[in-house]
């Protein structure tokens, strides 16, 4: 059995994302109404991405991810830009503007050491 993990693109521009293992029953499900939530009022939809993944949780996670992703990154995952991807996932190093030394580690100063959703690497494939 193969999970999915998919966006559709809402009538009202917004975009949906979320995992399934049976897509085009899914998809189907979303386009009619017969799914309660979000997209029912925001008819008709559009499946724009999907990326198959051999477990449920690995689907499950590359929903979440990308649903801390912005518009933009949703946008180049769409057109398959990897390198607005990899752009928009680096993180600007931050300098102490008093300090001549280096910046302390990112993790130390935001008080964490994990990271969020959009820090982490994609593991979303082309």
């Amino acid at each position: 059995m193969s999970f999915h993990a998919y966006m559709l693109r809402c009538a009202d521009g917004s975009f949906y994302i979320g995992h399934t293992d049976a897509l085009e029953h899914r998809i189907a499900h979303h386009q009619s109404g017969a799914i309660e939530g979000y997209t029912q009022s925001r008819r008709p939809v559009e499946h724009v991405w999907s990326q198959e993944f051999p477990t449920r949780i690995e689907a499950l996670e590359a929903e979440r991810q990308i649903k801390g992703w912005s518009r933009v990154k949703k946008k180049a995952l769409i057109a398959g830009d990897w390198e607005t991807i990899r752009a928009r996932a680096r993180r600007a190093v931050l300098r102490d503007a008093a300090s001549t030394g280096s910046a302390a580690p990112q993790d130390e100063r935001e008080g964490g050491g994990s990271p969020t959703a959009s820090e982490q690497t994609s593991s979303v494939r082309p």
